[in-house]
């Protein structure tokens, strides 16, 4: 064969080579839901196995039977204090959002802000939550007011320092040509930074959507008259171990919710995201 046939042959060959087959999203989708809730399942059947060979007492460790029986039997208690719980989150969550966002845009824009406030704000993170949690009882008292405090308190930190961070990593190219174009700091705020910091609030959003719930029921542990909070120190004070377990089961669900809310609401506002994870 001549070096002209072999190069015409070697196309052919190529065209002829069948294609790898590619795997289709929604497999990999379902494999994402099914591997974790595979892995729940068998964990709930050795759980309820072991306790049930070792003959354990319900008030010490329930079966996740009974942790269900409770949550089915007592789901109208169990709703009403979630309901406390959700409120307190939601607005905890929503007010650190926007209390984030807009220091955020200020310590970006001022190193004037920036060295008065960021460093307050870091110190403030030593302190336990749970420390100030009875000075929020004393000042506001036993309403959803303190513990909706304690929420923002919670999920502000990381909600400020991934904005921070995201406004910072906007394309230095990008800014000096809109400076040179005479643009002012609101429209590169505006035009640039904002949309590059997006990816970075929300990745610090969706952390402090699973902390809510840790605010929400630390305020409620140390004074409140309803909500998760209140229902597991009572259950356990009773020793109502399987309500107990159910309360923790629910309080973990809201988390895990809210926290898939917001991915959610990422995949709808910034498509891009998920493209350019496939690419990588």
């Amino acid at each position: 064969m001549t070096g002209l046939t072999r190069r015409r042959a070697l196309p052919e060959a190529k065209r002829s080579r069948p294609a790898a087959p590619r795997r289709r999203p929604e497999m990999g989708v379902v494999l994402g839901w099914l591997v974790p809730l595979l892995a729940l399942a068998l964990g709930l059947l050795a759980w309820e196995v072991i306790v049930q060979l070792r003959d354990t007492p319900s008030w010490f460790i329930p079966k996740p039977s009974e942790v269900g029986r409770e949550l089915v039997t007592s789901r109208a208690l169990i709703w009403g204090h979630t309901w406390t719980t959700l409120q307190e989150m939601l607005l905890g969550l929503a007010l650190a959002f926007l209390l984030g966002v807009l220091l955020a845009v200020a310590i970006a824009s001022s190193r004037l802000v920036e060295r008065s406030v960021y460093p307050g704000l870091v110190a403030s993170q030593a302190v336990p939550i749970i420390a100030l949690a009875p000075i929020l009882l004393i000042w506001f008292g036993y309403g959803m007011t303190p513990k909706v405090i304690v929420v923002v308190l919670t999920c502000f930190f990381p909600i400020v320092v991934s904005m921070v961070d995201g406004l910072r990593a906007a394309d230095t190219d990008a800014l000096a040509l809109l400076r040179s174009m005479g643009a002012s700091r609101w429209q590169i705020m505006r035009i640039v930074r904002v949309p590059t910091a997006l990816p970075s609030l929300v990745s610090g959003t969706r952390i402090a959507a699973a902390w809510s719930v840790i605010g929400a029921l630390v305020g409620e542990w140390v004074g409140a008259s309803s909500g998760l909070g209140y229902l597991m120190t009572r259950s356990a004070s009773q020793f109502q171990t399987p309500r107990l377990y159910a309360a923790v089961f629910v309080a973990a669900a809201l988390g895990v919710t809210l926290f898939a809310l917001v991915a959610l609401a990422e995949r709808v506002a910034l498509p891009w995201r998920r493209a350019e994870r496939r690419g990588g």
